[in-house]
């Protein structure tokens, strides 16, 4: 019977596919591909990824997600130790001094292997943070955007105002944590934090965590920064907004208008009708009692309503994987909010122009 790599890899070259093109058009990494092929299961960050990343290369290649997702299941269930109960069906009996013996041995075995293991952990331990503090890096951030896999002890040196503020990848574990001027910050995956650099009360930069891998450190983490226009800071409340004698600018290069010029700005509903599998993240902006994100897997035909007053910001694994319409004011208005493949991170959400009326636009965060 054919194996789960087996098949995958079959239904690839069957079709003449390279992995660096699978990796573009259904954005998994190609790390990822490799390991899905080779059944180690061990390199992803927990089950839900191995699930979700199954249904989408099987559906890329055509195949039976199902069958797939069984042969997965039958993989893990075999993987699975074997009772003793059942091992030991007719146990031996042994003389009575024999048990106690052992356990005397296992004891002094125990007590060896465990003084062994703390002096080989000293001797790493001290190499190992020899050898970070021997190859950790540090960049200088040039523009508005920067992205690199950095690892522990690797900072960032970011120009504001004249002033140079530093970023340090403190360590990775079950987070990231990242020291900033502010204090020590903790990054999950997917999470973005925001940190105002020169305590002026205004958020000055944005991090966002791509990539890294629990409790392995040695893959780092993929971080993006970027500094935010204040002109165009996408955490600017409706009502500072209204209280505001000079209406904050939009930079119209970077967003697009979904529902014109109103008087006030009113709750609206995102309506998501997802067309295949999708990894979809959602977060209402400054609304408090609502405040967090949420994150799953969506499946073909399934649809997510999101309610929001002030707006409402959105990541996807793949833009033409769901219909995207915005209902308010009694209106219908399609949105279109990237290309197939590729991941996007949006916001929708109201702002003022400079004829004082309300516009609710979708400007892109990150591609």
């Amino acid at each position: 019977m054919e194996s789960l790599g087996e098949k995958l890899k079959s239904a690839r070259l069957e079709k003449g596919l390279s992995f660096d093109q699978i990796s573009r058009e259904t954005n998994i990494s190609i790390r990822y591909l490799e390991a899905l092929e080779t059944e180690n299961f061990n390199a992803f960050p927990g089950e839900p990824y191995v699930i979700g990343f199954l249904k989408n290369y099987g559906e890329y290649l055509d195949l039976d997600v199902q069958k797939v997702l069984s042969l997965y299941r039958a993989l893990r269930i075999q993987e699975q130790p074997v009772p003793v109960e059942q091992l030991l069906k007719n146990p031996i009996k042994l003389p009575g001094f024999v048990i106690p013996l052992g356990i005397i041995l296992l004891v002094l075995c125990a007590g060896s292997w465990g003084i062994y293991q703390l002096i080989l952990y000293n001797q790493n331990h001290r190499t190992a943070n020899t050898q970070v503090n021997q190859s950790s890096s540090e960049y200088l951030m040039e523009g508005n955007f920067f992205e690199r896999r950095l690892y522990r002890n690797d900072s960032v040196l970011i120009s504001l105002d004249n002033e140079i503020y530093k970023m340090e990848l403190s360590s990775l574990g079950e987070t990231v944590s990242i020291r900033t001027p502010s204090g020590l910050r903790n990054m999950d995956l997917g999470q973005e934090i925001i940190i105002d650099l020169n305590n002026d009360g205004i958020p000055d930069l944005r991090i966002n965590l791509v990539d890294f891998v629990k409790n392995n450190a040695d893959m780092g983490a993929l971080l993006h920064f970027i500094l935010i226009d204040s002109d165009v800071y996408t955490g600017a409340d409706i009502n500072q907004i209204t209280n505001t004698t000079a209406p904050a600018p939009v930079n119209a290069a970077s967003s697009v208008t979904i529902i014109p010029g109103t008087p006030s700005a009113y709750p609206f509903t995102l309506q998501v009708v997802f067309q295949g599998y999708n990894m979809f993240r959602w977060e209402i902006l400054n609304e408090r009692d609502r405040r967090g994100t949420n994150q799953r897997y969506f499946q073909r035909a399934e649809q997510l309503d999101i309610q929001a007053q002030n707006g409402i910001r959105i990541w996807t694994s793949n833009a033409q994987a769901a219909r995207f319409q915005v209902i308010g004011g009694g209106r219908v208005y399609p949105v279109e909010i990237g290309a197939s493949g590729e991941v996007v991170v949006t916001d929708i959400r109201w702002v003022r122009d400079d004829e004082n009326r309300f516009r609710l636009i979708l400007m892109r965060l990150e591609s």
